[in-house]
């Protein structure tokens, strides 16, 4: 079986999401549907996964239940469900930068589409930025682009005001995973005084789908933030797999190396694992190859 993974997310004014949370996640259960979605003040974001069908129903419905009308969805595609659960989460921000001045709604930078996206970011005056963490960096980026080496997106404030200048950077190219940190990013960019800043439309998810590899300035993985781990030109699904200890992605020639031990550490976090901790991995994992063998799935706990 194929499941269908779609990327949302939408900037409007919910100002009763509170009161959205148990319908929204009453209708994905219906639907048989996993994954994640935010919903806030300022709109939803998310990740869900299901049978295509019973996908696009539950998205006709989100749409109608938050009364928010079209939203921006990406697809994808994956021979295994990449989630575990269905969970539905009231936030103060649906993508956090930590800054209630910054409002896409109001004010946003200039999209750029996944077939112009090269010609802007050859261009020697346009400074290209990737407003992604620095793990997500490291499985795959733009050729030429600036890592802020952050740890969050709240910290991008803080990389601009101390790394960028307006009367000297003029072009400002930005990219994030599908978009939306860019659309904060950038708002957030034109409040500092920067006039000129193009995001790319739609984000990684979009150019990988719609470039072809020979054409792409893209190298490496994009990270998502499921079970795929990576994703690479055509969306298809790349050859990393995530270590259970610190969360980071690991290339094809870390697993196996001295430190990797699957479901439990990998060579960057064994050195700062207890024993406990180390047990208490090896015990989860055990446990999920039982529920596999059984042709169940270990949740572990719920949070």
């Amino acid at each position: 079986m194929t499941y269908e993974i779609a990327a949302l997310y939408k900037f409007a004014r919910l100002p009763q999401f509170q009161e959205l949370r148990a319908p929204l996640q009453a209708l994905c259960e219906r639907h048989g549907i996993k994954g994640s979605l935010l919903i806030a003040h300022e709109g939803i974001n998310g990740t869900i996964a299901g049978k295509a069908s019973a996908l696009r129903a539950a998205l006709a419905e989100i749409e109608t239940v938050t009364g928010i009308g079209e939203i921006e969805v990406k697809f994808s595609f994956s021979p295994d469900m990449p989630f575990l659960r269905m969970k539905v989460k009231p936030k103060a921000e649906i993508v956090t930068i930590g800054d209630a001045s910054v409002d896409p709604l109001e004010k946003v930078g200039i999209y750029v589409e996944p077939e112009d996206w090269n010609d802007l970011i050859s261009d020697p005056e346009v400074l290209v930025i990737d407003t992604r963490n620095s793990f997500e960096v490291a499985v795959g980026s733009f050729k030429g682009a600036i890592d802020p080496e952050t740890t969050s997106f709240g910290e991008f404030p803080a990389y601009v005001r101390s790394q960028l200048d307006p009367a000297k950077h003029k072009k400002i190219a930005m990219f994030c995973t599908g978009g939306i940190r860019c659309e904060k990013a950038s708002s957030f960019m034109l409040n500092e005084g920067f006039e000129e800043v193009y995001h790319l439309k739609g984000g990684i998810l979009k150019y990988l789908e719609r470039v072809e590899p020979e054409d792409s300035l893209w190298e490496g993985g994009c990270f998502v933030f499921d079970s795929r781990v990576a994703v690479g030109h055509g969306l298809a699904i790349s050859d990393f797999e995530t270590c259970h200890g610190c969360r980071r992605p690991l290339r094809a020639e870390e697993i196996g190396a001295p430190g990797h031990e699957e479901g439990v550490s990998c060579p960057s976090c064994v050195g700062s694992l207890s024993e406990t901790q180390k047990a208490s991995a090896r015990e989860r994992h055990r446990q999920m190859k039982l529920a596999l063998a059984r042709g169940t799935t270990h949740l572990g706990p719920q949070r």
